[in-house]
């Protein structure tokens, strides 16, 4: 097994206190901008196309695609994370919301199946669901989320109405907990390079165990990537006897892993029409509980987008387990036997 030889640094190593005090990584769009996207939005609903057709090359935007082709290497090569501040959801049908959103995502990725339903457009919302029922994932419910990776090379969201309190959006640099935990507590560090069984909450892939197994830290060709779902490698612990129990140093170096996440983290403030968009493979993500509106018209909802750049980091054959084909662009998301590829405008 290949390990770095010594911290990585660079810009994607970042602390969220230093952070908070830059406000580069907020991308504010203007009014030729938004009126581009508007123009989109229209020439895309006056063709009739369906949303599966919204390509780069469909979804004209001449003076922002420039934009976010700096973005998108900005979230590959730099600090790995973005907030593009400015799109007016309030004013707009989430149909026309939906439409605008994919279109920016598309100039940064191919859209990959979210769930076992093969929702492409996901939607992060409280359905009442129980977090205990083991096919329930966290994004359904209320509750905290734990800082994570989603199974994808970059993840976004689109803010289309906040809860009344909390839920807020929390980011951390992986490869910056990486570097602290190396020199701190090197023991912890080497153990998160074990391959360990993470939880697939019922969304298993034909000829697939219910967990997978690759190490947290990844050392591939040069460069660091962090696959993490503390939550589900504990549930894989508790519901899969049948797995590999983790060494008491592998339990240790995770509970680090999640006391330096939530020290290092940045907190951002979400507003609607904000889209955040983060690089899996260098950073984490999460959010707070939250109480949300009684009215359901009210209610906090986001919309989710997981995506795969035609030109992307190449990643260890261990993440084929959870990514399926690891080719640059086709890879990442969730399909299972009966998946059939859908956009929905309505949670599910």
């Amino acid at each position: 097994m290949d390990l770095p030889a010594g911290p990585i640094g660079g810009q994607a190593a970042w602390t969220g206190d230093a952070m908070a005090r830059r406000t580069d990584w907020i991308e504010t769009l203007g009014g030729p901008e938004l009126a581009e996207i508007d123009a989109a939005i229209a020439a895309h609903k006056a063709a009739g196309r369906a949303m599966g057709g919204i390509t780069p090359e469909t979804f004209r935007l001449p003076l922002l695609a420039p934009r976010l082709a700096r973005i998108l290497g900005d979230l590959q090569r730099g600090r790995g994370f973005v907030l593009i501040r400015g799109f007016d959801v309030a004013a707009r049908p989430i149909e026309d919301s939906a439409i605008g959103y994919l279109g920016i995502g598309a100039h940064l990725g191919g859209f990959r199946s979210q769930n076992a339903k093969g929702h492409l457009l996901g939607h992060v919302k409280d359905l009442g669901l129980d977090i205990r029922d083991p096919k329930v994932r966290y994004y359904q419910t209320s509750r905290e989320l734990e800082f994570h990776t989603d199974s994808c090379d970059i993840v976004g969201l689109l803010c289309l109405k906040t809860a009344k309190s909390g839920g807020g959006s929390r980011i951390v640099s992986s490869v910056a907990i990486h570097d602290c935990m190396l020199a701190e507590t090197p023991d912890l560090w080497r153990a998160l390079f074990n391959p360990m069984p993470t939880d697939r909450r019922g969304e298993i892939p034909p000829g697939m165990l219910p967990w997978f197994e690759i190490p947290v830290f990844n050392w591939h060709r040069g460069e660091l990537s962090t696959i993490y779902a503390g939550q589900y490698i504990r549930s894989a612990q508790a519901n899969f006897p049948e797995a590999r129990r983790l060494t008491p140093v592998e339990h240790a170096a995770i509970d680090r892993l999640d006391v330096l996440a939530a020290e290092m983290s940045l907190e951002m403030e979400f507003r609607p029409g904000d889209m955040q968009f983060v690089h899996n493979h260098t950073c984490l993500h999460s959010r707070t509980d939250f109480e949300d509106w009684p009215e359901p018209e009210r209610r906090r909802h986001l919309l989710r987008l997981w995506l795969a750049p035609r030109e992307a980091r190449e990643l260890p054959p261990a993440y084929a387990q959870r990514y399926g084909d690891i080719t640059p662009g086709n890879r990442g998301g969730i399909v299972v036997k009966d998946t059939v590829l859908t956009f929905t405008l309505a949670p599910a």
